[in-house]
């Protein structure tokens, strides 16, 4: 972590000092705002989060809740939302406080006794290694706590605006804010009060019955699976023998139970079988009382007993699994002939089973995806165009959850004699593990990915696929480090330099390059505004093949150590090497030839080109840039 380039810093060094539209913010909501986000959810929280590093955009968050949420209902976190945390700073701290999963007991009736169940297998949640990051489980208002932390400690001073309740928007286009917004005080001294805040563009983010989604005419289709699940965290007796890990759990003909083990050592989450809902019950399940839930897992789980002792929450939902046609206000039919202005995300645009612990990973990776765009538009970056890529992007990513949902929901329900093989439930959460962890994410060629033509130079680095980390060692201090756990959400594109078997300064192809980056009108740094750090909008690193203590740092180019800051220090924390049994290059398929990997600001491989072809890698951001050079 670097924190002393503007000067000795000798408090905590993630409360970054106020710049731009957070000094003297003023604590009421403002008539006018670049990006209104309405809802303080993941997918509101995590977009505040990564505007609030920019501090010439002025965000603001409404929710109609008068504060903080104190009991989510969401709580698995999969390994990719923990590399999502990373960038912002707080992977290591929430890791702590969370419930690891590192095994899943699969559990059902016993062939000798069928009314008993018995334990059938279990499974190591990542046995191939897909992050270094495990998969974990805390309460949703925890992680809203965290990413509100990151915003109110960033240049903005970002805070949520609570007690607002969004009443509707009309998309004027007239004059900068063109977005008008009515909004109604929901909470405080002046509850009933009424106010008009004009924007820029507007982020919905307000759950599955999002009053946004309504106002910019978004069909939500899809149906429902007529079956109910009660669910419950409580903290209780039990002398079932695997209550503190992740079950599936199947009785003969009592239903099913997903068990999931909470942070905190004793507290636990049951999602319970409450059965096929009849089509006439016009929503009476949900009014199905507590219990009965404890009574109906006290059914599944014999021979065993739960003695529940208290209730910290619980509720009653159907499955239903639904999309939107779109995701922002642009008609199906104008797509291409003008931009957006308003965006749904998370459930506003997708709604599924919480079984497989998805809602919130996949609302907060919309976010990621859509506030670092609405920031390079913003700022002057990046063409408006690349606001479209937002729907285009995440809606396919939504119908592909939705698609994986209605399976393992439908497995889930299965009764035990409707597998043709006992094992099937467990062969499913094995098989499939990529992509409920959150690692089949796929973008395919737009503005901000290109087509897979070199692909073959890195075979661990799939084009449109997060950028999978791995070991190289910093050569500064010999420190072998993650190489992506430094892509911060700083909004900057990262652009890793794999050299081919030369050293630094013997008139290599890494050499050619780094003279065409730092000197080029058609180099991507070129875009890069006078006056701002040299690495201010590009990341710039380079891998070797050596070994640290076979470089010379002197003799790396200078666009590989920039100089940063009032002090124009130089940075040497972008010089690599490779680790002594666990070679980069080697471990993610790159080739000894060398290769460019370009990252996309949230994570994902925009691009793989060989070290000479910088016309490529200039046409590539050129259109990104469209109108920015000079």
């Amino acid at each position: 972590m670097q924190f002393h380039h503007h000067g000795y810093v000798s408090g905590d060094p993630r409360i970054k000092p106020a710049a731009g539209v957070g000094i003297d913010r003023p604590e009421e909501l403002p008539e006018t705002v670049d990006v209104l986000i309405v809802g303080s959810g993941p997918a509101g929280m995590l977009t505040a989060a990564q505007l609030s590093q920019f501090p010439g955009i002025t965000t603001r968050v409404v929710e109609r809740r008068g504060g903080r949420l104190e009991i989510g209902q969401a709580d698995g976190i999969q390994a990719r939302s923990v590399e999502t945390f990373q960038a912002f700073g707080f992977a290591e701290r929430i890791t702590q406080e969370a419930y690891q999963i590192t095994e899943m007991a699969f559990w059902r009736p016993d062939t000798e006794n069928p009314k008993d169940i018995i334990r059938g297998g279990r499974a190591v949640d990542d046995e191939h290694g897909i992050s270094e990051f495990p998969h974990l489980i805390v309460n949703q208002a925890r992680v809203l706590d965290y990413f509100a932390e990151v915003a109110e400690h960033s240049p903005t001073r970002l805070t949520p605006d609570y007690g607002w309740d969004f009443q509707g928007l009309e998309v004027t286009d007239q004059g900068e804010h063109p977005v008008k917004v009515t909004l109604v005080r929901s909470a405080g001294a002046d509850e009933g009060a009424t106010r008009i805040v004009h924007a820029k563009y507007v982020v919905g983010c307000d759950g599955a019955r999002s009053p946004v989604r309504a106002s910019i005419g978004a069909k939500m289709a899809g149906d429902k699976a007529n079956h109910a699940w009660g669910v419950m965290d409580v903290l209780a007796s039990t002398d079932f023998p695997d209550i503190r890990l992740k079950c599936a759990i199947q009785s003969h003909d009592g239903g099913s139970i997903l068990l999931i083990p909470r942070e905190g050592g004793h507290l636990f989450r049951m999602y319970v079988d409450l059965g096929v809902v009849p089509q006439d019950d016009n929503g009476a399940v949900r009014n199905t009382p507590i219990e009965h839930i404890i009574s109906q897992a006290n059914a599944i789980l014999s021979p065993y007993t739960l003695d529940v002792r208290h209730v910290a929450w619980n509720s009653v939902y159907e499955v239903g699994h639904r999309l939107t046609d779109r995701f922002d206000d642009v008609e199906l039919a104008d797509i291409g002939t003008q931009t957006p202005r308003v965006f749904i995300t998370g459930d506003a645009c997708h709604t599924h089973s919480a079984k497989a612990g998805q809602g919130m990973n996949v609302s907060m990776q919309d976010g990621f995806n859509l506030g670092w765009k609405l920031a390079h538009v913003l700022e002057g970056r990046s063409p408006e165009a690349l606001l479209s890529t937002y729907s285009a992007e995440r809606q396919v990513i939504a119908k592909n959850l939705i698609d994986f949902d209605k399976e393992w929901s439908t497995l889930m329900a299965k009764k035990p004699e409707e597998f043709e093989n006992p094992d099937d439930l467990e062969e499913f959460y094995v098989s499939t593990a990529e992509f409920p962890a959150g690692f089949m994410t796929e973008y395919t060629p737009s503005m901000v990915t290109g087509q897979p033509v070199h692909q073959e130079l890195a075979t661990g680095y799939p084009v449109g696929k997060r950028f999978k980390s791995a070991m190289a060692s910093r050569v500064c201090d010999t420190n072998p480090m993650h190489l992506g756990h430094h892509a911060t959400a700083d909004g900057r594109w990262r652009i890793y330099v794999f050299a081919d078997a030369a050293a630094p300064g013997t008139g290599s192809k890494v050499d050619d390059l780094a003279q065409w980056l730092s000197t080029s009108a058609d180099s991507p740094l070129a875009a890069t505004p006078e006056g701002l750090d040299e690495d201010a909008w590009f990341d710039v690193k380079v891998i070797y093949q050596q070994r640290h203590e076979e470089l010379d740092i002197n003799a790396v180019p200078s666009v590989f150590k920039p100089e940063v800051g009032p002090f124009k220090l130089t940075d040497y924390e972008k010089v690599y090497g490779v680790v002594p049994g666990a070679d980069i290059f080697s471990e993610r398929g790159v080739s000894r030839d060398g290769v460019v990997v370009v990252v996309r600001p949230d994570q994902y491989v925009a691009n793989v080109l060989p070290l000479d072809a910088t016309e490529e890698l200039g046409d590539f951001f050129a259109r990104i840039h469209a109108g920015v050079r000079a």
